[in-house]
């Protein structure tokens, strides 16, 4: 039975995002189209690059440059999308501290999307989530390099932290083997920002966590997509926000990934090339979806994977021999 699973990087509902919803909370951050894509997938799982609070006595970690809050008003634009699940393992996640983390715990729990790699304790903050489509069964592993502080511990809430530079932690690879699932997909936010390709030690990680079983990594934090490698999404890039635009690394264009899986593992990859305007996101077009068909066929292309261009999307097909052989998948 196939599933196609949605994949979305860093979507950043705060600062301006938030001030816009502020001002008509019934915006439309998401073109229609990229409505309809999402909305065609079976699941659909991102990053949610802020914290969900409306309280305001939550302060912003004086210690952070950016901080990023959303209100609650936010997450209908994630329902309209049809989100199944979020990553909260990354750098903003304990923005506004331990009781904004808390609030947005609670309003993705009411609007019943699932949520991987922070909690109340280490615990619940390393604990996989199993969604269910079609009778396959997909577990979301989330995990986060940085920063060490935002790292949940016993009674300490936080996200589920690992420092990638010194090798995969023995946690991950225990969480990976032993979750109850068909598919295995592991979510990292590693690595710095703004650059082009990933670093040796995130490849290294990558590597280690399909070893340990993981099905599909799929990354996040660069603010721009990275090549694939086999079922190693380096980077999704941004899929939402309102950040200053990089012309040379073009952090104003995206992907937005559909993978199609079977109980053998993936199957087929559509990337839908995207244009991020200020706090609201569309199909690119012209001089901006070639320069995203470039970027995109060229790094896959250094990293062994062939990409051809189908109905306005960018595809890969992946051939798997059997898993027991221990070979893996090949694309």
């Amino acid at each position: 039975m196939a599933v196609t699973v949605a994949l979305a990087g860093d979507t950043m509902l705060g600062r301006g995002v938030a001030e816009a919803l502020r001002e008509d909370p019934d915006r439309p951050l998401f073109a229609p189209e990229v409505v309809a894509a999402a909305r065609a997938a079976d699941l659909f799982v991102l990053n949610l690059e802020c914290c969900v609070s409306d309280r305001a006595s939550a302060r912003p970690d004086p210690s952070r440059m950016f901080t990023f809050r959303a209100p609650s008003t936010a997450l209908r634009s994630l329902k309209e999308l049809g989100v199944s699940c979020v990553t909260l393992a990354n750098n903003h996640a304990l923005d506004f501290g331990a009781e904004a983390l808390g609030d947005t715990f609670d309003h993705l729990d009411a609007a019943g999307i699932r949520r991987v790699g922070a909690g109340r304790d280490v615990v619940e903050a390393r604990t996989p989530a199993v969604l269910e489509a079609n009778g396959l069964r997909l577990a979301v592993v989330g995990i986060t390099d940085h920063p060490a502080e935002y790292a949940a511990g016993p009674g300490r809430p936080g996200t589920a932290f690992a420092d990638l530079r010194r090798g995969l932690p023995p946690w991950t690879s225990e969480t990976v083997r032993s979750v109850e699932a068909d598919v295995v997909l592991v979510t990292p936010h590693w690595g710095p920002n703004m650059v082009p390709e990933p670093l040796g030690y995130v490849r290294a990680a990558a590597r280690a966590l399909l070893d340990s079983g993981a099905t599909m990594v799929a990354g996040h934090s660069a603010h721009v997509f990275h090549g694939v490698e086999g079922p190693i999404l380096y980077d999704l890039g941004d899929f939402l926000d309102d950040y200053a635009v990089d012309r040379i690394v073009r952090n104003d264009l995206g992907l937005f990934f559909l993978v199609t899986f079977d109980r053998s593992g993936p199957t087929r990859l559509e990337a839908v090339p995207l244009k991020l305007d200020y706090c609201s996101t569309r199909p690119a077009s012209g001089e901006d979806r070639a320069w995203i068909v470039r970027r995109f066929s060229n790094a896959c292309a250094r990293l062994g994977t062939a990409v051809r261009e189908e109905r306005g999307r960018l595809v890969a097909e992946f051939a798997w021999s059997a898993r027991a052989s221990g070979t893996g998948p090949r694309i």
